[in-house]
């Protein structure tokens, strides 16, 4: 009886309106955003390379309402999404081919390794050449991207499969296909929804950055146009609703896979 009346009383206390992690969050962003104004209204530096907040808001209102930037988000989106589907499909293939053979993994995984972390961008100009400045191109260099840290976190997560689960599906005389569908992709649907949050990320970076080397539509092509032109209200703009974005796709990856991980405020 008093267990159950301090169980009683524990359920009645009102969590507080606020965590305290949610509230460091919230004082982190109202320090950047103070110490941002601040510096802006120093002098410190050159006029408009730190703009003030009031000169960003008007710029991300601007672009929000200008039709010609929704026409370069959807083709940024598309290169993105192409080269995403593309490389995951073939990551998640040499991922499981990799975790389910051991001599195939120690002859081939290591050039994963050393791959991996190279610089995309040094590929482009090869990229230009067997594909075309056009958006091939970028999907390609995205693709490269996002391949290497899905195939390894598939390949990785196939050796953390339980043995009784690869037994069991044994037992029942399940060939390949059925293994990797009925056993392999649902047990390790953990380290494939982390592999393509990372995969996604890196297409956005290859994207991004073959946009900004030779293009004439895109996100990359406006961010790089407006520094030319010296225009950094606009600059700052686009990138910051391209952070709110990838925030977001990041999210819905994580919430289509059951792993959304961002906590409410």
């Amino acid at each position: 009886m008093a267990d159950a009346g301090r169980l009683t009383q524990a359920a009645n206390v009102r969590s507080p309106a606020i965590s305290p992690v949610t509230l460091v969050r919230i004082l982190i962003i109202v320090a950047i955003l103070v110490g941002w104004e601040a510096l802006a209204q120093s002098g410190l530096l050159y006029r408009d390379v730190v703009p003030s907040l009031l000169a960003i808001g008007k710029a991300v209102v601007g672009l929000l309402t200008d039709p010609e930037y929704y026409w370069h988000l959807g083709v940024t989106a598309y290169e993105v999404g192409a080269a995403l589907t593309i490389g995951g499909i073939s990551a998640i293939v040499v991922g499981l081919v990799l975790g389910g053979n051991r001599f195939l993994s120690r002859a081939y995984e290591p050039y994963l390794y050393y791959l991996g972390p190279t610089p995309k961008i040094i590929f482009f100009p090869i990229m230009i050449m067997w594909f075309g400045v056009g958006p091939p191109s970028k999907i390609a260099l995205g693709t490269l991207s996002c391949f290497f840290p899905i195939a390894l976190s598939v390949a990785a997560g196939m050796r953390q499969i339980e043995p009784v689960l690869i037994r069991v599906g044994k037992s029942f005389r399940a060939n390949s296909w059925q293994m990797a569908t009925k056993v392999y992709l649902p047990a390790m649907r953990h380290p494939i929804i982390n592999g393509v949050r990372l995969g996604l990320g890196v297409a956005l970076i290859g994207t991004l950055l073959a946009e900004t080397k030779l293009s004439n539509r895109g996100i990359g092509f406006l961010i790089i146009q407006a520094y030319s032109l010296f225009d950094m209200p606009r600059m700052y703009a686009m990138l910051i609703v391209l952070f709110v974005l990838a925030i977001g796709a990041n999210a819905l990856v994580g919430r289509l896979g059951g792993l959304d991980q961002i906590k409410r405020f």
